[in-house]
């Protein structure tokens, strides 16, 4: 840990963020931390084909609102700018022509046709040591043609020559050794057309640049790690070269293959962090904030994905994951996303939350479903009623609406076949004596005091009570609403309840 730790989190503007890149961010936020690094955000917008509107702000929004804000960023640069690779679009070309001068890279002509009509006849077709030399580049063409070529401006690709009968080998912190034969790895186009990087010129070009110690992203990365590694190696850098951990994929729930937004949709679940809106056709992708959860929820959820401190705990602050976080508690294994589990994760967290850090939320969805709340402190005193009840934050509503507001239907069916007048003369005694600040428990006493007197089981009443109160068989402790409800209100829906009960 001798130099600085600085990571990176670099994903592209193409949309909606997909909670394993949330992860990617999340494991190297919690890396930096733990070693009082830097966490970078770095947007990679090269591929101009497939930038999407808004997307970049978007990132940044999710981050935030997890409160896994950058260190360094578009947002907020540092000594390390530009940090969108787009404004670092001329660094990139004096790297393609060093690896062609010292040659590593070549120029490669081939048209679009040219490349279709060999993929016709070889259905598997990579360009690469088999191929290349049948193809139209710089490696087959003399030198006075490749020269008239690039003075005529034709159009052409940069690509990286791998080597044949090699094996590259790297060190992953996750997996340990790892290697490749390079006869199996084709030659990437480094350098695009429109003089854009691709990703494996520009990735390696910006986390030298930026001096990033430690590159931690996802799996399905793997396979382009021996070109990177080469990259690094052909352009003199190799003893800076980062640290390298893959992390593990995050699966569908029944573990086959790697969890995509169209399991999200078949499943009835989201796997974006907020609500994406595509910018041309206006479809709205729901997000985990607002189907209701809290941000430490989704944070401490996805932080267990793939990654224990060794015990039996399941529920970390952000603090906490700082602390104990390490990249030898990561699985290799891929870990399976299951929406019931995280639904607890945001039970639990919801129970152990202040009234006071819920409140400003809570109160928008009441707002959010046409409720105006008024009074904080009996909002306090609601929420702290309720919340042990509520899986979302938008739970709150069903389960508390009634203390705002009397319920308009009453589950009559569930009281009826049993109710008499002799029960409608109890509920009237029962509300004519309620005294102003009893308890919850001294109101129960009196309830089964005078049950017990009228010749009746306690039990058989507390259902009408309750749907008295509340409307419905839901909500917590029949006697801690009355109490929250208050001697009038408790009266005025007894008295209601009776009249729809007869």
């Amino acid at each position: 840990m001798e130099k600085n730790i600085r990571v990176r989190f670099a994903p592209s503007p193409t949309g909606g963020l997909h909670l394993g890149g949330v992860r990617t961010a999340l494991f190297n936020y919690l890396f930096a931390k733990k070693h009082n690094g830097t966490f970078v955000l770095r947007v990679e917008d090269t591929d101009q084909t497939r930038f999407v509107e808004g997307a970049e702000e978007y990132i940044v929004d999710c981050l935030n609102w997890c409160g896994i804000t950058p260190d360094e960023s578009p947002q907020k640069p540092g000594a390390f700018g530009p940090y969108r690779q787009s404004e670092r679009k001329s660094s990139y070309k004096q790297y393609a022509e060093q690896l062609i001068a010292d040659g590593h890279a070549y120029y490669a002509f081939d048209t679009p046709e040219e490349l279709n009509a060999k993929r016709a006849i070889y259905p598997n077709f990579l360009y690469g040591q088999v191929s290349r030399m049948e193809m139209r580049n710089s490696l087959t063409l003399p030198e006075s043609e490749v020269a008239q070529l690039l003075a005529e401006n034709t159009p052409y690709v940069v690509r990286i020559k791998i080597p044949e009968n090699e094996t590259v080998s790297f060190v992953d912190m996750i997996r340990g050794i790892v290697s490749f034969d390079t006869n199996l790895v084709d030659d990437k186009v480094l350098l695009k057309a429109d003089g854009m990087p691709t990703y494996h010129l520009a990735v390696v070009a910006d986390d030298k640049a930026m001096e990033i110690s430690h590159a931690f992203r996802g799996e399905e990365w793997l396979p382009s790690a021996p070109i990177h590694i080469l990259l690094w190696k052909y352009l003199g850098w190799e003893d800076s070269m980062p640290q390298w951990a893959h992390l593990p994929l995050i699966l569908k729930p029944d573990g086959n293959g790697k969890l995509s937004k169209r399991d999200g949709d078949r499943l009835g679940f989201p796997v974006y962090a907020m609500n994406w809106t595509d910018p041309k056709t206006g479809d709205i992708t729901k997000g985990f904030k607002e189907l209701g959860f809290m941000p430490e929820a989704f944070v401490n959820l996805l932080a267990m994905l793939g990654w224990n401190d060794g015990t039996d705990q399941e529920i970390f602050s952000l603090a906490e994951l700082i602390n104990l976080f390490s990249i030898e508690r990561i699985s290799k294994a891929g870990a399976k996303f299951d929406f019931e589990k995280a639904k607890w994760y945001n039970h639990e967290w919801i129970k152990i939350t202040s009234a006071e850090h819920l409140a400003p939320t809570v109160k928008n969805e009441f707002n959010n479903a046409g409720v105006e709340i008024s009074d904080e402190v009996f909002l306090l005193q609601v929420i702290n009623l309720i919340k042990d009840r509520c899986n979302l934050l938008g739970d709150f509503v069903a389960q508390g609406v009634y203390f705002f507001a009397a319920p308009a239907d009453y589950d009559v069916a569930a009281v009826k076949p049993k109710w008499s007048p002799e029960k409608a003369a109890f509920f009237q005694e029962f509300a004519q004596n309620l005294a102003a600040g009893a308890t919850a428990l001294a109101l129960e006493e009196q309830f089964k005091a005078l049950a017990e007197a009228k010749g009746f089981k306690p039990g058989e009443l507390m259902l009408p009570l309750r749907i008295m109160l509340v409307g419905g068989k839901f909500g917590p402790g029949v006697f801690d609403i009355a109490v929250l409800l208050g001697v009038g209100e408790t009266q005025n829906r007894i008295e209601k309840g009776i009249a729809a009960f007869n």
